[in-house]
């Protein structure tokens, strides 16, 4: 039990390492094209910090641990908005983009609610593979038309920071996947025997105990985005990473398989639509998340968890 524990933590380590490893490397890229802000929080950033979501369940899904691989990402989504943009909001106001109010949040809502009509049968099947799988390149085609009009003559700024070498930045971005990748696989291996030993189900850990622990590389990242004012980086990492997160890695998954999911999984995804919801709704009037907002997200979570550990 120990070594297990032992063997949680150093993957958790290891996921949230190689996230700063490959988010920093592929942030560099990004600058050398001169992407906008927002562009790269939806995309680069989002998608490096969801590579442990993505690590964890694919392992999952292939190693035969079915509730994890739905639990992490439902969880992992949960978290994501309730307790990572709850608890930036306290280190500052968030101010949202007209665009993310107008077209990402009300998407991510919509990826939601695909997402728990598609469970609705008790599986994710390969075709609900390939239209989740559609939904992404959608979303993607769409980055990349905003990025074209998004594009912002930078020639005139004056770089601060010196960027690192090509070959640096390519081998943080391979060496970050190779440690995400051995990283997921010490995390599911350790969680589901933790849960056989304590009796408890892989739902309740795929929800709770490994998705917080692949959430961490967003809640650093938007933190530490919102304490530096580069607030679209921060709603753009959670929003794009919840998208990512659905249509990509879920998709995946059913791609390589059917994917169980247990119908106790539909008032969680539930709560996930709400989470997103009331994102949406605290934002539509003032475009930004106050401190009074983040206080009511991380109060949901709390009686959400509540809900959990007496489940």
């Amino acid at each position: 039990m120990i070594l297990q524990v032992f063997l949680l933590v150093v993957g958790f380590v290891m996921l949230i390492k190689g996230a700063d490893f490959f988010v920093e490397g592929a942030a560099e890229l990004a600058k050398r094209l001169q992407i906008p802000e927002l562009i790269i929080g939806l995309t680069v950033v989002a998608m490096g910090t969801s590579i442990p979501e993505a690590a964890v369940s694919i392992t999952a899904q292939l190693q035969g641990n079915i509730e994890i691989t739905v639990g992490n990402i439902v969880g992992s989504n949960i978290l994501n908005i309730l307790i990572i943009l709850g608890a930036s909001s306290l280190f500052g106001t968030l101010k949202v983009s007209r665009t993310t109010v107008r077209y990402e949040i009300p998407y991510m809502i919509f990826c939601s609610v695909l997402l728990t009509i598609l469970g609705l049968d008790g599986m994710i099947s390969l075709r609900d593979g390939l239209i989740l799988w559609a939904c992404f390149l959608a979303f993607g085609a769409y980055l990349a038309l905003g990025a074209r009009r998004q594009k912002e003559n930078r020639a005139a700024e004056q770089e601060k920071q010196v960027l690192n070498a090509l070959w640096l930045e390519l081998v943080m971005i391979a060496g970050g996947l190779a440690v995400l990748i051995l990283g997921s696989r010490f995390s599911v291996n350790a969680a589901t025997e933790i849960a056989r030993w304590l009796g408890i189900s892989e739902r309740f850990i795929g929800l709770t105990v490994v998705a917080l622990g692949t959430s961490l590389p967003e809640l650093f990242t938007s933190v530490t985005a919102t304490r530096k004012g580069s607030n679209d980086i921060a709603i753009g990492n959670i929003v794009g990473s919840n998208i990512f997160n659905i249509l990509f890695i879920v998709g995946t998954s059913g791609l390589i398989s059917d994917v169980s999911f247990h119908s106790r999984f539909i008032t969680d995804s539930i709560v996930m639509i709400g989470a997103a919801v009331l994102l949406g709704l605290g934002v539509i009037r003032k475009k930004e998340i106050t401190a009074r907002v983040g206080c009511l997200m991380l109060i949901c979570y709390a009686g959400y968890f509540a809900y959990l550990c007496l489940t």
